[in-house]
C-alpha cells in the first residue's frame, strides 16, 4: 500500500493520508465468544470496493486457533510513526484476545484479501513473565509496539503496558511505573510534546462478568485521565473529571503532531472531554458535549446514550461519537476545539426504536465501533460492545448477530447520510449468527497513525 506516498509505512503527514487510495478491504473482528456457539472468534474480510462483484461481502474469515478468545481491539505493527524506515512495512495486524490474553500477529500483506496467522504470543507466557491481563490498545511505538493490558495476572486493576519488539518478542512492561494510576484503558501520545494520555474502565474482574451500575457507585469504574511524560515512561499528572467523566474510554488527540488538543469519551456520562495544554504550559480540560439521558417506558431511569468510542477525522475538522444504547452516531464540527458543533446524526439500532430497520436488516445492539476512511468521506459502523454487556443490554444480538452500516460523511458542509447499497449481516455467517466490533484497513486507518 505505499503508491509512492512514502519510502516506509504510512505517510509523511495527515494531509498526504487523505490523499492516499480509497480503501478496498476492511478488516474487522468477528466473535463467537458469549453467543453459545462454540466455535473460534475470526477475523473477517469484506469487500469495501464498490466496483467488486462482492462488495459489502465478508470474503475471508482467518479462525483463531482456540476459542472462547473475545477478540476485541487490534492495531498495526508499524504506521506513520515509522515512515522514514524503509526496512519497515504496515503488514502484521496484532489482534488480540481480551479474554485469553493471547496475541494474534496475521500477516496481511502475503495475500491482503486472505490474511494468515504468523505468530501467536501466548497469553499464559504473557501473565507469567509480565503480570498482565486484558489486552486493549495497540500501538506501534516507531519499529516497536505498546499495547494496553486492563488488569494483571489475577484480573485485577491497574494493569500496565506490554512491550513488544519488532520481531513480536516480549520486551517487558513498556511503563517505569504506574504511579497511583487506579484503572487502565486507552492511550494515545504526541512525541512533538513528550506526552501520552491514558484513560480509565475497570479491572477485568469488574466488567468481563457484564456491567452493575452499583459497581460505578462503589467506585470500580474509573473517571480519571492520565498524563504521562512519554520519554520517562511514567504517570505526572491526574485530571479528575467527576461525574462529568464517568467512564472515560477512547482518547484521541488531534492527528496534527504540533497539537496538543485532544478529546475523550465518557461513556456512562455520555459526554465528551476536551483536553489541551495551556499557553502557561498546565494541563487543562472542560466539558463540550453533553448528550441527555433518555427517557424509556422500560427502565426506571432515563437511559444513558453509552458514548462508547469516539474518532477525530484525519483533518481534524470533525469529532464523530456513537451513543450505543440511544442509537445514533454524530458528527461535530470541530474546528474550534472548545466549540463543537453538532453537523450530522444518524440512527441505527438503539433502545429508542428510532431505526428498527437499516437496508433491510433490523438491527440488534447500537452503534458502537467505527473506523472512517483517510478522506473522511465514509464511516464503517459495527454493532457489538462487548459479549457479556451486549448479552444484558440488547439479549436479541445472540440470536440476530451484528452488522457493519456505512455511513457516507459530507466532509465540506457536516453532514451523515447511511449508504443504501452496503450492509455486512453477521447474523447470516456460516457458523451462524457472529458480532462484529472493531475495523482496520490495510493502508492504515483514523485511530491508529501517530507521526513523530
Amino acid at each position: 500500500m505505499m503508491d509512492g506516498t512514502c519510502c516506509g509505512p504510512g505517510y509523511a503527514s495527515p494531509a498526504e493520508a487523505i490523499k492516499a487510495p480509497r480503501e478496498k478491504l476492511l478488516y474487522t473482528i468477528a466473535i463467537y465468544t458469549g453467543t453459545g456457539i462454540q466455535k473460534p472468534d475470526y477475523l473477517a474480510t469484506v469487500d469495501a470496493d464498490p466496483d467488486s462483484p462482492t462488495y459489502s461481502q465478508v470474503i475471508h474469515r482467518l479462525e483463531m486457533p482456540g476459542i472462547g478468545d473475545e477478540l476485541h481491539h487490534m492495531g498495526w505493527n508499524a504506521c506513520s510513526s515509522c515512515h522514514d524506515d524503509a526496512g519497515m512495512s504496515r503488514k502484521y495486524l496484532l489482534v488480540p484476545g481480551v479474554r485469553s490474553n493471547n496475541i494474534h500477529i496475521i500477516d496481511t500483506a502475503t495475500d491482503p484479501h486472505a490474511p494468515r496467522l504468523h505468530k501467536i504470543i501466548d497469553g499464559a507466557e504473557i501473565k507469567s513473565r509480565t503480570n498482565l491481563s486484558g489486552p486493549h490498545t495497540v500501538h506501534c511505538l516507531g519499529s516497536e509496539i505498546i499495547i494496553s493490558f486492563l488488569g494483571d495476572a489475577q484480573g485485577e486493576a491497574p494493569g500496565g503496558y506490554l512491550h513488544l519488539n519488532k520481531e513480536f518478542e516480549i520486551v517487558g512492561r513498556w511503563e517505569n511505573s504506574m504511579g497511583d494510576i487506579p484503572f487502565g484503558y486507552d492511550f494515545w501520545y504526541q512525541p512533538r510534546h513528550n506526552v501520552m494520555v491514558s484513560s480509565e474502565w475497570a479491572a477485568p474482574n469488574t466488567f468481563m462478568p457484564g456491567f452493575d451500575l452499583e459497581e460505578v457507585g462503589h467506585l470500580k469504574y474509573g473517571r480519571r485521565l492520565h498524563i504521562w511524560d512519554f520519554e520517562k515512561r511514567e504517570p505526572v499528572e491526574s485530571m479528575y473529571l467527576g461525574e462529568d467523566g464517568l467512564i472515560p474510554l477512547e482518547v484521541k488527540f488531534l492527528h496534527n503532531p504540533d497539537s496538543t488538543h485532544g478529546f475523550c469519551g465518557a461513556a456512562l456520562s455520555t459526554n465528551v472531554i476536551h483536553f489541551w495544554k495551556s499557553g502557561a504550559g498546565k494541563w487543562e480540560w472542560e466539558k463540550v458535549i453533553d448528550v441527555e439521558n433518555e427517557p424509556h417506558p422500560e427502565w426506571p431511569i432515563p437511559v444513558p446514550g453509552v458514548m462508547s468510542a469516539i474518532l477525530v477525522s484525519m483533518d481534524d475538522r470533525y469529532l464523530y461519537l456513537n451513543n450505543w444504547l440511544h442509537g445514533d452516531m454524530r458528527q461535530y464540527d470541530i474546528s474550534d476545539p472548545h466549540n463543537p458543533k453538532l453537523t450530522g446524526q444518524v440512527f441505527m439500532g438503539g433502545l429508542l426504536g428510532k431505526a428498527p430497520e437499516v437496508n433491510g436488516v433490523k438491527i440488534a445492539g447500537g452503534p458502537q465501533m467505527f473506523q472512517l476512511s483517510l478522506d473522511g468521506k465514509r464511516l464503517y459502523v459495527t454493532t457489538s460492545l462487548f459479549s457479556t454487556w451486549d448479552n444484558q443490554f440488547y439479549p436479541e444480538i445472540r440470536t440476530q448477530g451484528g452488522v457493519m452500516v456505512l455511513i457516507d460523511c459530507d466532509v465540506e458542509n457536516g453532514g451523515m447520510k447511511i449508504n443504501e447499497n452496503f450492509i455486512v449481516d453477521f447474523g447470516k455467517e456460516p457458523n451462524g449468527p457472529s458480532r462484529c466490533h472493531e475495523t482496520r484497513y490495510p493502508g492504515g486507518d483514523c485511530t491508529s497513525d501517530i507521526w513523530l
